[in-house]
């Protein structure tokens, strides 16, 4: 998976831009910017300063809150002067995520309390294109940006939403700015950074849909594998994940995870929860590791921090995986991270006899 972010942060910036440009001379102080409260030009001010509060997340490697500091324009700025401020913070956000090793992660709230580069790319992409279509509808003019960029953003920080016929009109729907046929217009929105869980020697990343796209699609991810590929069983993991997104049902908490190595930044493996619990509060896991891997207790070590944090959610009362009645060495993970061997006539959850049923309760 070819590096994303940085190009992207260019793009976007250079398409609201040529847009605005043609439009200086028009009155941004005193006309709203499409739906929101504020002015054209308080909407310009703020689309700055996300730029570059983001790139100063990422460079600060912020871990608790936002770093304090101000941003403003002179008060004799003009229409122009404000672009220009604009193509230079995005140009600071540029720069910051190209150079940003990609397992950094720093501070943002929503909802998991960090961003990657790649989350803040995205969501520096998405306050341009977003209030670019403000300012554009306030003025009324005309904007609509690169459909790439839109389905680049909806598959990283929209993981929640089902993807629409066009990309651009379902981000529109997705923050409350448009319409889409069949669907409740949306009130309140937040973005959705890829969750991550620390372990001692693992960090389990979320699987972002663009992620599993690729993983699909025969590429890396966006990690670089121990061994130099993926297990088999991971590819099949993405396309789940893609399978449940592209319907509207994913839910990241409920997803995969890939398990990077924290002394080299490795990926060894992928865990995954099947979806959401069902109407009992059962939940279904599982999970490969690359061979190199295998056999230091890297997939017990995560198997317990995720089932620990999943059943700590009041709507999950059971966990379970199905094995092979011959994978002892899996069986044997399953038993060190606290589940035991079911009995499977009372558990009816699995259909083939050849595999054995292991179950851990909240």
């Amino acid at each position: 998976m070819r590096a994303w972010g940085g190009d992207q942060v260019t793009e976007a910036v250079a398409s609201g831009v040529e847009l605005l440009r043609t439009v200086t001379d028009r009155d941004w102080t005193g006309v709203k910017a499409g739906r929101l409260d504020w002015s054209c030009r308080q909407t310009a001010e703020h689309m700055a300063g996300d730029l570059i509060a983001y790139a100063g997340q990422l460079a600060g490697r912020a871990q608790t809150a936002y770093v304090p500091f101000e941003f403003g324009f002179e008060e004799d700025t003009d229409q122009a002067g404000v672009l220009d401020v604009i193509e230079t913070t995005g140009a600071l956000l540029t720069a910051t995520v190209r150079t940003t090793p990609p397992r950094v992660r720093a501070f943002h709230p929503y909802p998991f309390r960090s961003a990657n580069r790649e989350g803040f790319a995205a969501m520096g992409i998405a306050e341009v294109l977003l209030h670019t279509h403000d300012i554009a509808e306030g003025l009324g003019v005309p904007y609509e940006p690169p459909a790439e960029l839109c389905e680049s953003v909806l598959t990283r920080i929209f993981p929640h939403v089902r993807p629409g016929p066009e990309p651009w009109p379902t981000l529109l729907w997705a923050t409350g700015r448009g319409e889409l046929p069949g669907r409740a217009p949306v009130t309140a929105w937040r973005w959705n950074n890829n969750l991550v869980l620390p372990t001692g020697r693992l960090t389990l990343e979320g699987l972002t849909p663009a992620a599993a796209a690729d993983l699909v699609a025969g590429g890396d991810g966006g990690f670089v594998w121990l061994g130099d590929a993926p297990f088999e069983g991971t590819r099949d993991v993405a396309a789940g994940l893609l399978k449940a997104y592209e319907g509207g049902v994913h839910r990241p908490e409920f997803g995969a995870f890939v398990l990077v190595r924290r002394e080299d930044g490795r990926a060894v493996g992928s865990l995954n929860l099947h979806g959401m619990p069902d109407e009992e509060g059962r939940a279904e896991i599982g999970y490969d590791l690359v061979e190199p891997a295998r056999g230091h207790g890297y997939a017990t070590e995560a198997l317990t921090v995720l089932a620990d944090r999943t059943l700590a959610h009041e709507d999950v009362h059971l966990l379970y995986a199905a094995v092979e009645e011959a994978n002892t060495p899996s069986q044997g993970v399953l038993t060190r991270a606290g589940f035991v061997r079911a009995d499977v006539a009372a558990e009816p959850l699995l259909e083939d006899g050849s595999l054995r049923l292991y179950t851990r309760r909240g």
